[in-house]
């Protein structure tokens, strides 16, 4: 499971660390596309996997079903994590989410998302002063 909160640097090659905790979970190659709330997303194999099946159960006759297929698998990129932990975040991706130099990495249970340093504070704020009435909200979801 991914958690916690990371701040981390963009480099001038397009590089980020990837924190030490997540390495081992997300292994020597996982999946970043496009996520939402305009963050990038990074998933390990096996949740991948998972994930790619349940889209794929899904009636490809929906126009919504094909909108969102079209858009999360093409920003799709197989990412391999080089011996100091280090990945380079592709151009398509940084651009959808806005990076350009301070980021933060984050972990949400089983995926990793990385967001634009200034993105994140601002989500972080809109969605602290909601907090309580999103938990209360979840309670109907079984949570």
């Amino acid at each position: 499971m991914f958690l916690g909160e990371y701040q981390h640097s963009l480099d001038a090659k397009g590089r980020i660390i990837v924190p030490s905790k997540f390495r081992e979970e997300l292994g020597a190659r996982f999946i970043a596309t496009k996520g939402l709330d305009n963050c990038i997303f990074l998933y390990p194999p096996d949740e991948w996997k998972t994930i790619e099946e349940k889209l794929r159960s899904l009636p490809f006759t929906r126009a919504d079903v094909r909108s969102f297929a079209r858009f999360f698998f093409s920003g799709a990129s197989e990412m391999e994590m080089d011996k100091q932990g280090r990945i380079v975040l592709p151009p398509n991706l940084r651009d959808y989410a806005g990076i350009e130099k301070e980021l933060i990495v984050i972990g949400v249970g089983a995926r990793v998302e990385i967001w634009a340093g200034d993105k994140w504070a601002q989500y972080n704020q809109t969605a602290e002063s909601s907090y309580e009435v999103i938990a209360e909200n979840l309670v109907g979801l079984g949570i």
